[in-house]
């Protein structure tokens, strides 16, 4: 199988060089992809092309979408798929009015703290973060309920793609949903102190001295996503619980383990969509293109 890969490995992969713009590429083969990211004989190289060819052919991925490798890959990865697949908008933010919630927290729980959230390399806003705010917030609404009810694949790709060719667009989807995640992590928080019963990974989020409470959360781990690091697996969960979506990831360097598929959240609902990533390092997430 790999021999017919290394015949090919020294052509570029169909779609990088003619849509450089875009920060999630056509689909390209994926023993190809490999072949020509993981060459060589070393021991890394050797297990990541195991790897792959094995997800090929027990989970029948014949090709990827490679996503941009940036620290806002995941979320990158997780909303294209949403955007793509045309999943409904999240019930909550059907009977929420999203746009209202920085005020919200600001008047009604006093969370004035919110002043100290970051838009990726962009620091310290103060005041004006919640107009800012209000803006990504608008922007993500927008877009999502704008190409959710199109049933015409063809059309939501085309949308997918002048959607995921414009920067400054996709930093205000993305800063809009670190701030849902902010929101159900502070409404988590409080409903903990109540004693109400949530799924499993608030009380690993909470357990972690970096995230104890949703300062420390937003300052240590949200902040940080667009600037300096990623998503991190416990935000993951996260991430599926406030869009409502069922993330299965398979795992690369967790292949021939139980470990090599997972979900995120784990306790997710029966009406949520599925949408699929793949990874090599829990860090960086491309998409892949399922055969059935």
């Amino acid at each position: 199988m790999w021999q017919h890969c290394k015949a090919w490995c020294r052509f570029p992969c169909h779609g990088h060089s003619s849509q450089r713009n875009l920060s999630v590429n056509a689909e390209v083969d994926m023993l190809l992809y490999c072949a020509k990211k993981w060459k060589g004989e070393a021991l890394r190289a050797r297990q990541m092309r195991k790897a792959y060819e094995e997800v090929f052919l027990k989970y029948h991925i014949k090709s990827v979408r490679p996503v941009k490798d940036d620290s806002y890959s995941a979320l990158r990865a997780v909303l294209f798929q949403v955007f793509n697949q045309g999943i409904p908008f999240p019930g909550w933010m059907k009977e929420t009015d999203i746009l209202k919630l920085p005020e919200k927290l600001l008047y009604s729980q006093g969370c004035n703290w919110i002043q100290q959230f970051s838009f990726g390399p962009e620091k310290y806003a103060g005041t004006k973060v919640y107009g800012k705010l209000r803006r990504c917030l608008e922007v993500f609404k927008k877009e999502w309920t704008e190409i959710c009810p199109s049933k015409d694949p063809a059309k939501r790709r085309k949308l997918c793609k002048t959607i995921f060719s414009d920067e400054a667009k996709e930093r205000k989807l993305y800063e809009a949903i670190k701030f849902l995640m902010l929101y159900w992590v502070i409404d988590g928080y409080e409903n903990i102190k109540e004693g109400h019963n949530l799924p499993q990974f608030f009380n690993l989020l909470f357990s972690r001295d970096t995230s104890s409470d949703p300062l420390s959360f937003m300052i240590n781990h949200l902040n940080p996503i667009g600037d300096t690091t990623g998503v991190e697996q416990v935000e993951m969960f996260l991430v599926g619980y406030t869009l409502e979506v069922k993330i299965k990831v398979f795992r690369l360097t967790k292949c021939s383990t139980e470990k090599c598929q997972v979900f995120y959240p784990e306790d997710y609902k029966c009406d949520w969509h599925e949408i699929c990533l793949v990874t090599e390092d829990d860090r960086h997430y491309n998409i892949p293109i399922i055969t059935k």
